[in-house]
């Protein structure tokens, strides 16, 4: 249905077949703090990108999403990383026009893949642009986004690429509530933790650069302290 839809160009729900998916899948859910979590927008909900071989990072979005009573337009990357590991370029190269497809179905935005690639600067800034116009058309909308964009090869959290702290900053400035939460497994399966919103108050003076990289430092902390230290990764 999944595939036909994205040949047809039709629309579905994501929370739907999120929640279809994890019954489909018999895959336990634990959720810590759901207290936390957004109810409604304007919000950005930013979890860490969880890896390890054989785990597929799309569970990311499709647990949370399951949990959340509206629908999350999920920033997601638009192609398959290439890090020269065999099989990469061809995945890629089938992503390409796979991934943009699925992103219309379900009203996701989709972003050049990480890292950055200089050619690839003003696609980049057409999808920021699309989500800044996304939440002002739409003041009820919930964003997700793992900051990091990508996998870290150490394992654990890593810091954001440059532009991440401006763009959250853009974004609370148009009201949305950055909400921090931590993926990971477990004994139990697969687990989320939903951290108190992040209050975004910088201090008088930090500007340019600098505001860029402590607004993504506060971020990350924050979900760093919705998962168990091990993941921590450079914000140990």
């Amino acid at each position: 249905m999944l595939l036909w839809s994205a040949l047809k160009g039709r629309q579905r729900s994501f929370g739907e077949d999120a929640r279809q998916a994890l019954a489909r899948h018999k895959v336990a859910l634990r959720v810590s703090n759901e207290a936390n979590a957004p109810q409604a927008g304007p919000a950005v909900v930013c979890v860490n990108h969880y890896q390890r071989p054989g785990f597929g990072a799309w569970w990311i979005a499709i647990a949370i999403s399951a949990v959340l009573p509206e629908e999350v337009h999920w920033v997601m990357t638009s192609a398959w990383t290439d890090m020269g590991r065999p099989g990469d370029r061809i995945k890629a190269r089938i992503s390409e026009r796979l991934f943009p497809r699925l992103a219309a179905v379900y009203g996701f935005i989709t972003m050049p893949p990480m890292p950055p690639r200089p050619h690839e600067v003003a696609a980049r800034a057409r999808a920021v642009r699309r989500v800044l116009a996304l939440v002002k058309s739409e003041p009820s909308v919930i964003i997700g986004l793992a900051p990091e964009g990508m996998d870290n090869p150490a394992g654990g959290l890593m810091r954001p690429p440059p532009g991440v702290g401006r763009f959250l900053l853009h974004l609370t400035e148009l009201g949305c509530a950055i909400h921090p939460v931590g993926f990971f497994e477990d004994e139990t399966g697969l687990a989320l933790s939903f951290g108190p919103a992040v209050q975004l108050d910088h201090p008088t003076g930090l500007a340019g650069e600098a505001l860029d990289r402590w607004t993504a430092e506060l971020v990350m902390r924050a979900i760093a302290a919705e998962l168990p230290e091990g993941l921590h990764g450079e914000f140990r």
